[in-house]
């Protein structure tokens, strides 16, 4: 079934890698803190790229490294001191685990952005304003990826992206 897509919803296929970091980037350019970005998709499917080109569009300047055994690396942008949590749940098994870690402390805070991958792991801990992104293989080299926005905020933050990366 394909989706009908309206304010809160956008498709896009990425043609490589580096497709997939230049539209992070641009995403990660509007994030503000409070923010949360939650991907999802199966091994391979771009969520780490995806993530380090959010990470390069926020300012932080060196590659975002996957945080796979660490579960989480925090990153700080000094001009204003908000942080950028990227959090990995692959080595969860569910959210109370999750809850365990005490991401509960900072995913959705005011002063902090959290890029989670794997976030379908941990839904009850996905406060209900967020950036839902889903990524699948369209092909060998594509990639298909399907945003959700949840709440106001995100609605307005997907539009702007929408405005920034295509025009629209």
């Amino acid at each position: 079934m394909v989706p009908i897509l309206d304010e809160h919803t956008l498709e896009f296929v990425s043609r490589s890698p580096d497709q997939t970091r230049r539209l992070g980037a641009r995403l990660g350019a509007l994030l503000q803190g409070g923010d949360v970005i939650c991907l999802e998709g199966m091994l391979g499917s771009g969520k780490t790229c995806l993530a380090q080109g959010i990470g390069r569009g926020w300012g932080i300047g060196r590659t975002l490294i996957s945080p796979s055994f660490v579960l989480v690396r925090e990153y700080k942008r000094p001009q204003d001191g908000v942080r950028l949590y990227h959090i990995d749940l692959y080595r969860i098994s569910d959210a109370t685990e999750a809850w365990g870690l005490g991401l509960g402390e900072f995913v959705g805070a005011e002063d902090a952005v959290c890029v989670i991958e794997w976030a379908e792991r941990a839904r009850p801990l996905v406060p209900t304003e967020h950036l839902w992104i889903r990524l699948g293989f369209a092909d060998r080299t594509q990639r298909a990826l399907h945003f959700v926005a949840q709440g106001e905020h995100h609605t307005a933050l997907l539009r702007e992206f929408r405005r920034v990366a295509f025009g629209a």
